[in-house]
Order: C-alpha cells, then structure tokens, then sequence
C-alpha cells in the first residue's frame, strides 16, 4: 500500500506523540520505584509557608468572588478574540474593522451594565454601603 503525501506529514506528529508518551511512562515507573512509599501521618497535613493549619479548611467563600471569577473568565476569552483579529488586521480590511468594531462596543456595554447593576461592587467598600443604607 502506497503512502500518501497526507500520511507523510503526520509522521512528526506520530513520532512526537510516540516519546511524549514514552518519556511519561517512564517518569511514572521511575517515580513508583524511587519513590519511598512510606505514608506518613505529615503526609496529609495541609503546608503552607511554614504555618501549621489551625481550623477548618471547610468555609463558604462569598458569592461576588466567584462572579468576578466568571466576569474574568468572559473578559479574557474575548481579549483572545480581539489577539487573534489583531495578527490579521491587515487581511481583513474594512470589513474586519466595522466587526471588530461592533465586538468592542458590545464588550463596553457589557461592562458598563455589569458596573450599573452592582457586579463589580464588592468588598470592604461595598458592605461599608450596604450597612450605611441598611441604618437609614
């Protein structure tokens, strides 16, 4: 059976693949027969620079913390958006500009409702408001 030019440029690929799962495999065995494979009552404690953990880890984080974490995650998927029409600019001419155009403005609206309806607000600042309009 004749090889086709297709198959010829996936052979790096086969190859790279083929040591990248070699080199993997043998870290692994490596580190189960180096290892010491003691269990150590230590082994499980929680370290963190040096301070022994006092309490529980187990605490409910706040909710605004995770909206600025997904307020993040959107932002920065578009940011990999505008990168990538960056690199082309030049190809895309006056149509990629009215597009990118439109994908920004749509960004900053965004933005400014998210910051109208209090997403952004959270805090020391933000309680110090809500106890002052909870007094009056």
């Amino acid at each position: 059976m004749p090889v086709t030019a297709q198959q010829v440029e996936l052979i790096p690929l086969a190859i790279y693949t083929l040591i990248a799962v070699v080199l993997i495999l043998i870290l692994l065995v490596a580190a189960y027969y180096l290892g010491s494979g003691k269990d150590a009552p230590d082994k499980g404690i929680p370290y963190e620079s040096g301070v022994l953990p006092t309490g529980s880890a187990r605490h409910a984080s706040q909710v605004p913390f995770y909206l600025i974490a997904i307020f993040f995650i959107v932002f920065d998927v578009e940011g990999a958006f505008i990168f990538t029409w960056a690199t082309a600019w030049d190809l895309l001419g006056l149509s990629g500009m009215v597009h990118i155009t439109v994908f920004i403005t749509v960004l900053l609206l965004g933005l400014v409702w998210l910051w109208i309806k209090g997403g952004l607000d959270w805090g020391p600042t933000a309680k110090k408001q809500v106890k002052a309009e909870v007094k009056v």
